[in-house]
């Protein structure tokens, strides 16, 4: 990267600096699980005329220019060099489970490798050996200095197509607009107490968040080592599948949103294993960084749209972070596990109207600014390091998708680059919800970890199948 081009295109993003830093190098990496064994002869094809067009940073290099600045270098690219089909070695056994293990070693392995400065940042995978879920794997690679998490899935979305009909778009599903529309209902006088409180909260988040950042550490425990530089070992990394129509009788039953339901499940799920590791840990301090798409929209817009300079959600970085404590288990959440989804219900209501991730954007430019990226990278690492858990999520569409007339069964994703020692990824694919977990090797009981989240989300289904609508508590 420390090369000078005379012939240079559009400058890297504050954030693209962030995440291609000596500081921290982080990747996004999608899964997709083929219903079919792998026709590999059509992949070369398929990487030149359909996923390199998508985006000219898929065939750019970041490059410093003669006057410092980071910029995007258009360069030729060879794409059977970004393209990897590993070799497994023979089994007799007609158990698919022996290649689980294989997959699972081999992507323990590329999840902490960094692809070459000299090329573009992305590798592809392909897995053509059966497991449990699947003919065929396909694992896209992808540096968070491309985009984040909203452009890279758009981009991976516009290689596919519909299975049932390719001439038809995919769809997302809907979001509510209840809220919106009743707020407009409210007069002004009846709205100054919230905005009051919205702000006051707002700034209380955003000083606990400097503090969070710069001075207090979670305390260790069985999900926080306090190790440095945990970001270069190995990790492991494993799923939950769940019927989203089980979500939804939840959410129901409870009136909630799904999104406080997952959040429920997934603290409590935390909890139980850290009091299964420690008793005492069950109390302990402990933080989840939760990283937010801020262009608020309801669905992926198409790349072409994504490019345009006056679109409302630009190809790219557009991320901040919410320091969330996680709740603790008391007598009363032991007694009664549903508490968890309340209180996620609370918290989720009040965040949503806090502006607090957007003073955080606006400090993150201004550190940018007075002191560059390098420092930026270290304040969210120090962010990451200090918290216990990194949650994110993505919506995927209703239908089922084909890449090259292969159907997709699952489609799930991970990141990487941070110090934390779980990071959690949560992806809606048709009627099923994947949450997936990296967990650091050796330190993490991942099969232990699995079981008590599997276990969170079958307690607070039987509880909450067995709630009567008046034991609701009153959410407001």
């Amino acid at each position: 990267m420390a090369n000078f081009y005379e012939e240079v295109q559009e400058p890297v993003s504050p954030p693209g600096q962030y995440f291609n830093s000596s500081v921290i190098c982080s990747y996004v990496f999608g899964f997709l699980e083929l219903a079919v064994p792998i026709d590999d002869s059509q992949a070369i094809p398929l990487l030149k005329d359909v996923f390199l067009p998508i985006n000219p940073r898929f065939s750019s290099i970041m490059v410093r220019d003669q006057n410092g600045k980071m910029r995007w270098q258009q360069v030729e690219v060879k794409a059977e060099e970004h393209l990897k089909i590993p070799i497994f070695p023979d089994t007799t056994s007609s158990s698919d489970q022996l290649y689980d293990e294989y997959l699972s070693y081999y992507v323990s392995r590329i999840l902490t490798e960094r692809t070459p400065q000299n090329k573009p940042l992305w590798e592809v995978h392909i897995i053509k050996y059966p497991t449990s879920n699947a003919a065929g794997t396909l694992i896209f690679k992808l540096h968070h200095a491309l985009g984040d998490g909203y452009s890279l899935m758009g981009a991976l979305l516009s290689c596919l197509h519909r299975a049932d009909d390719p001439s038809l778009p995919l769809s997302f599903p809907s979001q509510t607009k209840s809220d919106s529309q009743h707020a407009k209902k409210i007069s002004l006088f009846k709205k100054l107490p919230s905005d009051i409180s919205s702000f006051f909260s707002s700034i209380s988040d955003f000083g606990s968040s400097l503090i969070k950042t710069r001075m207090i550490e979670d305390d260790k425990t069985p999900i926080r080592s306090g190790y440095e530089g945990t970001e270069s070992q190995p990790f492991t990394l494993s799923n939950i599948s769940l019927s989203l129509d089980r979500i939804k009788g939840i959410k129901s039953k409870l009136g909630v949103t799904i999104n406080d339901v997952i959040t429920g499940m997934v603290f409590y799920g935390i909890r139980l294993y850290m009091q299964e590791i420690n008793e005492k840990a069950k109390t302990a301090n402990s933080t989840a960084v939760v990283m937010l798409n801020t262009r608020n929209l309801g669905g992926y817009q198409s790349i072409k749209e994504m490019q345009k300079p006056e679109a409302k959600s630009l190809w790219g970085n557009q991320i901040s972070f919410l320091q969330v404590a996680i709740p603790k288990l008391s007598q009363s959440t032991i007694s009664n596990p549903l508490e968890f989804v309340w209180h996620a219900h609370k918290l989720i209501k009040r965040k949503r109207r806090s502006f607090s991730v957007y003073l955080i954007g606006m400090l993150l430019d201004l550190e940018m600014k007075l002191r560059g990226p390098e420092a930026v990278a270290k304040i969210i690492y120090n962010t990451l390091g200090n918290s216990s858990v990194v949650i994110s999520n993505l919506v995927g569409p209703v239908e089922e998708m084909a890449l090259a007339n292969h159907p997709i069964n699952g489609f799930y994703f991970t990141m990487t680059g941070g110090p934390e020692n779980v990071n959690i990824t949560i992806m809606s694919y048709v009627k099923i919800l994947r949450i997936t977990m990296r967990t650091l090797k050796g330190f993490i009981d991942e099969q232990k970890f699995k079981l008590c989240m599997e276990k969170a989300i079958e307690i607070i289904f039987k509880e909450a199948m067995e709630l009567e609508i008046s034991e609701r508590p009153n959410k407001n």
